[in-house]
């Protein structure tokens, strides 16, 4: 039961998440091509900062009452539960309404410090509202996902996608005339909008399913002191273990275009070729990520249920499958992009950005693996470890990538080359530690040996049955569902896929 749970969970959360990047892959099209990619680079530098805040605002804290509502609901305590829930509502509400409106205050003073391009001011402003309604949303989200319910979080996310896509690009467009500015406020205003029907949603799916539904509770009730405690013993980590990562996004939205421009570019160009590399390779390169996002959300709870109940066996299963799980899709769709990079980066009118994207798949199953491999350390209650080795990871891909940018024959190259050495040491480091508190054991032939090899076969599919390496997407279809399908024959043929395989 319990694992069809995950399963079914994690599955609701993939189909969501699917039609999301869709719609946001479609969205990141007519932004790079009927926007523009200095627009897009002006919204990605304000970004990072808007991300720092709502790190500071949650404090790890939704994933905390995932962990711990489940553990309770578990134990049959759903007083507990709801309690535990209501006091990270209440934070949540106080801290988002605190922090939006410091940043609110002190956004054009602190863009003047920040930016060197005052036209970032404005975006920056019009993201603060989204602060508060984001805090308060994931508190629900936190819950429902305790409760391993991924319905209500799915159809929150794809309302909220729907708004922001079709607000945000109507805005954009509707002010481009304006100016570059103005389509990239335009942008902002469509997140917000975007958030604010999502909270909406979540709001009115809790009053429904659960506020009637399980009104008391049932089961023992901890001190509200006690209970804050363990929130806070387990969002601390989590809380600096995402500060340095937003940190070092904002880092990146400073040190790369500098660096770039050390490198021969100009002002202008830097900021289009940053904004190219995350609207077109990042956001390609993390398209796969829609299915390890929806089993990192599924795992959280899932393992921490399995720990509360002392269920090691099921714990190393889930921890093995997941990661195995991770490599069987992932491959492909880096195989995918690595070859039809041109034409893909094409679509998004940045098809100078193909050599980077074809760099970045090289590592980008690491990147996979951390997501995937930090949702399983923190279900086990060792959110500390994921943020030590980020900083490991940091100390080196950081030098790398300010040498790297700014020599004139790497630029963009050089940040990829930069970012896969980060992917690689969290990933690493990660399983490793997974090993140790588990017991799980890394079966290489199943691990690695037999997806690539299915992997060798779909790219040799794809040398034999493409038109061009040039040709648009489209033309190579047949290619393209060709290469998956020998993928996945040659994963059955050689035991990397049992029918029916345990999930």
């Amino acid at each position: 039961m319990a694992k069809r749970t995950l399963v079914y969970g994690a599955a609701i959360l993939l189909g969501a998440n699917l039609f999301n990047r869709v719609l946001g892959f479609i969205y990141q099209y007519l932004i790079m091509t009927k926007i523009g990619g200095e627009a897009y680079g002006l919204f990605a530098q304000v970004f990072p900062v808007y991300m720092m805040a709502l790190v500071l605002t949650t404090a790890g804290i939704p994933l905390a009452v995932s962990k711990l509502v489940s553990e309770e609901v578990s134990l049959r305590n759903f007083r507990q539960a709801k309690a535990i829930f209501r006091l990270a509502l209440g934070i949540l509400s106080v801290s988002g309404a605190l922090v939006t409106v410091i940043l609110y205050v002190i956004a054009s003073r602190m863009g003047e410090l920040i930016f060197s391009d005052p036209r970032v001011i404005p975006v920056l402003i019009i993201c603060t509202p989204a602060i508060f309604i984001v805090s308060v949303s994931s508190a629900y989200r936190g819950y429902f996902q305790g409760l391993q319910n991924m319905l209500p979080t799915a159809f929150s996310q794809t309302l909220e996608q729907i708004v922001r896509v079709s607000c945000g690009y109507c805005a954009a467009l509707y002010l481009l005339p304006q100016g570059i500015a103005f389509a990239a406020v335009g942008l902002a205003l469509g997140m917000v909008i975007g958030e604010a029907a999502g909270l909406l949603a979540i709001i009115t799916q809790y009053r429904i399913q659960i506020h009637h539904r399980y009104k008391d509770g049932t089961g023992q009730l901890s001190s509200r002191r006690e209970s804050l405690a363990r929130i806070w013993q387990l969002s601390s980590p989590v809380t600096a273990g995402r500060l340095l990562s937003t940190g070092l996004t904002a880092l990146n939205a400073l040190l790369i275009p500098g660096r770039l421009q050390i490198a021969g570019y100009s002002a202008r160009q830097a900021t289009t070729l940053f904004g190219q590399l995350g609207g077109a390779g990042f956001s390609l390169l993390n398209f796969p990520s829609v299915f390890t996002f929806a089993l990192a959300t599924s795992l959280v709870p899932a393992v921490a249920e399995a720990t509360a109940q002392g269920a090691f066996q099921i714990i190393k299963d889930r921890s093995s499958t997941a990661i195995r799980g991770t490599i069987v899709i992932g491959l492909p769709c880096l195989v995918t992009l690595f070859y039809f990079a041109e034409p893909m980066t094409a679509l998004f009118n940045s098809a100078t950005i193909a050599p980077v994207l074809r760099v970045l798949t090289i590592g980008g199953i690491f990147s996979y693996l951390q997501q995937t491999t930090t949702a399983i350390l923190q279900g086990l209650g060792k959110t500390f470890l994921p943020v030590a080795h980020s900083i490991a990871a940091a100390g080196v891909r950081v030098p790398l990538l300010y040498w790297l940018t700014g020599l004139p024959d790497w630029g963009l190259i050089g940040s990829a080359w930069a970012f896969i050495a980060g992917y690689f040491i969290v990933a690493a480091l990660n399983i490793a530690a997974i090993v140790r508190q588990t017991g799980m054991t890394i079966d290489l032939k199943r691990f690695a040996f037999q997806p690539l090899i299915a992997a060798g076969g779909m790219l040799l599919t794809f040398l034999l049955a493409s038109q061009s390496r040039d040709a648009s997407i489209f033309q190579n279809l047949e290619a393209l569902v060709a290469g998956v399908l020998v993928y996945f024959i040659i994963l059955v043929l050689n035991g990397g896929i049992k029918i029916p395989d345990r999930i």
